[in-house]
């Protein structure tokens, strides 16, 4: 009885939304390694669980009367239920996004798409504002991103990856192996000493062991054989693979999630003479198994792209660029490529863009998106309405200051996000 009426208050329309958000529950992530992919919970206990961090939710609400409620990330069963929970209760609501231009953040009231700068965009496309100081600044970003593109996150492109063999191997030096040796056996002993070793997020140290050893395995074997060569003469659509298990698919793609079962539909929602070029998300190397890539080999018009080529000679020597709700989709944008998203896009609002809801419509939005043209100016506003509504702030360096006499830091490089909240 609770849970039905938690569904009619709350639901988004039903309650299954926020299992399948939550990694460790829904899948068993987290504790195991991916592609594991097994929950520990029945469905009867996914209720139960569901249940109680609903109450929990609720009740603090309650009692706390929070008026804002800021979020950094929404990807588990937890956070998804007190951002939905505080909407129905009109509680305002803000999560911090980056922009994607540079190392601008900018805060929205809503995780599919950028609140305030969609609403600066659209005064600026109608002629009702105009920010000059922000248009030089994102005619500058714009020329010197085609001059010299560069990814938004450095940690995800192929150099700050150990994506060849060669790499891979270095595992097996001398002082590598005691390492590992020591930090395995430290691993088994910080389990067994923790009185919290049955907690359900705690990893079993032996998982652990095994799920990495399977990777090295993978690696040692290679997938080289696997790799076709770029022909930059010939048409195709680029697919890039995306990282998972992530909120860029479980929160905005959740019915899109399956990239193989995409990547069959995109290939025969092309042209009979286009190929389709798939390449691995960096930080997905090792993890995917040979036999997914087999399978991806197996569509006939596929293209297996090594992970080590940058991204940006892909796209800008295809015709259209596919994606769920990727960072690549942006940069096709950039070069003036046309694009097509299965999810919540922030750069979605842009007129070139194409949302794919229903399969049955991808072939026919492939044909308009081919026969479409750039348009510079609407870009252009776009970014000019990022740069009005965000503001400069490295969050990956500010996650890695620690506490104690840190803090000062801390405080000092969040201020200009207080100030933009």
């Amino acid at each position: 009885d609770y849970l039905r009426s938690l569904e009619k208050d709350y639901g988004v329309p039903n309650l299954w939304p926020y299992i399948e958000i939550d990694r460790i529950i829904r899948q068993g992530q987290f504790l195991r390694e991916y592609p594991y992919d097994a929950s520990a919970y029945s469905h009867e206990e996914m209720m139960r669980i569901l249940q109680v961090k609903a109450r929990s939710v609720i009740d603090f609400i309650e009692k706390q009367k929070p008026g804002v409620i800021l979020f950094s990330v929404i990807n588990d069963m937890s956070s998804f239920l007190l951002y939905h929970i505080a909407k129905k209760k009109g509680i305002r609501v803000f999560f911090m996004q980056p922009s994607r231009v540079k190392m601008l953040y900018s805060v929205t009231e809503t995780y599919e798409g950028f609140t305030y700068i969609d609403e600066v965009f659209r005064k600026i496309q109608n002629g009702s504002a105009s920010y000059p100081r922000h248009a030089e600044h994102a005619k500058n970003f714009l020329e010197g991103f085609r001059k010299n593109p560069t990814p938004h996150a450095f940690l995800d492109s192929p150099k700050a990856r150990a994506i060849s063999r060669i790499k891979q191997w270095s595992f097996l030096a001398p002082h590598k192996i005691i390492r590992s040796l020591i930090w395995n056996a430290k691993l088994l002993i910080d389990y067994f000493t923790d009185p919290h070793r049955d907690d359900y997020d705690t990893i079993k140290p032996w998982y652990f062991i095994w799920d990495r050893f399977r990777r090295k395995i993978r690696v040692l074997i290679g997938y080289d054989d696997l790799y076709d060569p770029i022909d930059r003469n010939e048409d195709f659509a680029f697919f890039p693979l995306q990282f998972e298990p992530e909120m860029a698919s479980s929160l905005l793609a959740p019915f899109h999630r399956d990239q193989l079962w995409l990547a069959r539909h995109i290939a025969r929602s092309l042209p009979i003479h286009f190929k389709l070029y798939i390449k691995e998300h960096p930080s997905m190397f090792s993890y995917r198994t040979r036999a997914f890539y087999k399978e991806l080999k197996k569509i006939p018009s596929v293209k297996l792209i090594h992970p080590s080529e940058m991204s940006f000679g892909i796209t800008q020597a295809s015709k259209i660029v596919i994606t769920t709700t990727g960072t690549a989709g942006w940069e096709a944008l950039l070069m003036n490529k046309p694009v097509i998203t299965f999810g919540d896009a922030f750069y979605n609002v842009l007129p070139m863009v194409k949302r794919c809801r229903a399969v049955e419509e991808l072939p026919t939005l492939v044909e308009s998106q081919l026969r479409s043209s750039p348009d510079e100016k609407t870009l252009l506003n776009f970014i000019t309405a990022i740069y009005a509504e965000s503001t400069e702030i490295n969050m990956i360096q500010l996650w890695n200051i620690e506490g104690g006499s840190e803090m000062e830091k801390k405080e000092r490089e969040l201020a200009p996000l207080v100030d933009l909240i």
